[in-house]
């Protein structure tokens, strides 16, 4: 008796203390977007107020709310102003991207820039560019279509009874070292000025974003981002498996698919507006998880990461070099992604599975 009643009296004590797990939880989620937003605002201050013609945070301030100088509003609303803004929109698209990539496909190279759909974007565009003769809008647009048509094909190759994550990156790898070398090719035969605009395009950059740019991927998000939300207890469904998922009335492969369209959508926009910036879809997700301290979705910290990541990457690529021409932000996201990626096959090959 004396043993049941202990017994008795434990059995409540647990409700607490996973409630108070989870309030930590909670609280460490909270914190964690707290810095993220903050070493947003400190980084797009930075972006904003320095460069050749540099302004104090009071200027700044100032010329923000349309009180500034004719020089200052120019400066900051016409030229800095769309460029972090379209950083920031194009870092959240590919960081939103990469993040339901992986988690779709459970595999952490599954990737837009790893599997082709980004190089798809890249070999359409520099067709135009080269081939075509295109123009600013015309080279976005063929980015946009290159991007689904490689995503199409990689899903219907990988499709055998349902998309297996490890046979969809497996295709998708084969299919980007296509793309390559159709780029290789293209490049080669085309002169050395048509050749440095495309290969500029190519590394990815942000400079010279233009208000129009900045609308389209900004109503793209508007657009996808509450269908993303709507969709999030489906994408924490699939991540207990497909027999899990359908156990609890989630149509598996439906909803892989929707998902996956998305994923394609949103890779495919932010590459049309700046090129395929390298690695941010790739390595936003996985340094949210790690921030986070969960294996959960983590999707609004991707997000974050993903602006982050781009809006420093530019601010160095602007600044890295003083008195120089400023590099493309491609350069410093591949120079960000590349070690992370070296990292992933190092531990891979240890533990037989991805980080």
């Amino acid at each position: 008796m004396k043993f049941s009643a202990q017994k008795a009296d434990a059995a409540p004590r647990a409700v607490p203390s996973l409630a108070a797990v989870h309030a930590g939880r909670s609280r460490r989620n909270r914190s964690v977007m707290l810095v993220l937003v903050g070493a947003l605002v400190v980084v797009a201050a930075f972006n904003l107020a320095v460069g050749a013609y540099s302004l104090s945070v009071p200027d700044l301030l100032r010329t923000l709310t349309g009180q500034g100088t004719q020089s200052e509003n120019f400066i900051v609303l016409s030229l800095r102003l769309p460029r972090l803004t379209l950083a920031l929109l194009v870092g959240v698209a590919f960081a939103l991207s990469g993040a339901l990539f992986q988690t779709v496909l459970r595999n952490p190279l599954a990737s837009p820039d790893i599997i082709g759909v980004t190089g798809g974007a890249s070999a359409a565009a520099v067709f135009g560019m080269l081939i075509l003769g295109f123009g600013a809008v015309a080279t976005s647009l063929a980015a946009f279509a290159g991007a689904i048509i490689v995503a199409c094909a990689i899903y219907l190759l990988a499709r055998r009874g349902g998309v297996v994550g490890y046979r969809f990156v497996l295709i998708g790898v084969g299919i980007a070292f296509m793309v390559q070398g159709l780029l290789g090719y293209l490049l080669s035969r085309a002169n050395l000025n048509d050749a440095q605009g495309a290969l500029l395009w190519l590394v990815g950059s942000v400079s010279g974003a233009r208000w129009q740019d900045t609308a389209v991927v900004a109503v793209v998000l508007l657009v996808l981002l509450p269908v993303i939300r709507a969709l999030s207890s489906r994408l924490r469904a699939l991540q207990l498996g497909d027999d899990l998922a359908t156990s609890l009335g989630v149509g598996a492969e439906g909803t892989r698919l929707i998902l996956l369209v998305i994923a394609v959508a949103l890779a495919a926009t932010a590459t049309a507006a700046v090129g395929p910036l390298a690695f941010v879809a790739f390595v936003a997700a996985p340094i949210a998880r790690r921030i986070v301290g969960t294996g959960g979705l983590a999707l609004l910290p991707a997000a974050l990461v993903g602006a982050l990541i781009t809006t420093v990457a530019d601010f160095t690529a602007q600044h890295l070099l003083p008195g120089q021409l400023e590099l493309p932000a491609g350069i410093i996201t591949g120079a960000i992604g590349a070690p992370y990626l070296l990292w992933l096959l190092a531990s891979s090959n240890k533990t037989g599975k991805g980080a």
